[in-house]
């Protein structure tokens, strides 16, 4: 049986495998007249590594991702979606695309890129999209580059 979702997740950074990442859930939200919610997440690393007073870095990362979204909204009504919704967060990556969101917005689908790290950085930090296959209550597609 073909399974239909009606509410995917697509998480962007704006990065070449966030835009795979999006083109594959417009196509799969097309083909089941599903929403799409489009999420960006202000890393709060990043934003703690500056100090309190840096207004203007915190700033501009929130523009950043105000139009990382609004080009992928643009993109997904272009394709002809008519539910195109848009979410920007701040906080860790891992639980808001793997728990917060889906549960919030009963989420059925997560769409993520694929990220290569290096062995180093995921022994550190882990990878987003494995902490997401690992925590997540619902189907999780991570679409690879081609070139892989």
């Amino acid at each position: 049986m073909l399974q239909e979702y009606q509410r995917i997740l697509v998480a962007t950074d704006g990065s070449e495998g966030a835009d795979l990442a999006l083109n594959k859930a417009v196509a799969i939200a097309k083909r089941n007249n599903a929403k799409l919610f489009v999420l960006h997440v202000l890393d709060t690393r990043a934003i703690q590594a500056t100090s309190s007073s840096d207004i203007h870095f915190r700033e501009a990362l929130r523009t950043l991702g105000d139009r990382v979204m609004e080009e992928a909204k643009d993109y997904a009504t272009g394709q002809g979606l008519t539910e195109v919704e848009t979410i920007l967060e701040m906080g860790s990556p891992k639980s808001i695309i793997a728990e917060d969101i889906p549960k919030r917005e009963g989420i059925d689908l997560i769409v993520m890129g694929a990220k290569g790290m290096g062995a180093i950085e995921r022994f550190f930090m882990g990878s987003v999209s494995e902490n997401v296959i690992r925590h997540a209550a619902c189907d999780v597609l991570v679409v690879r580059p081609d070139e892989l």
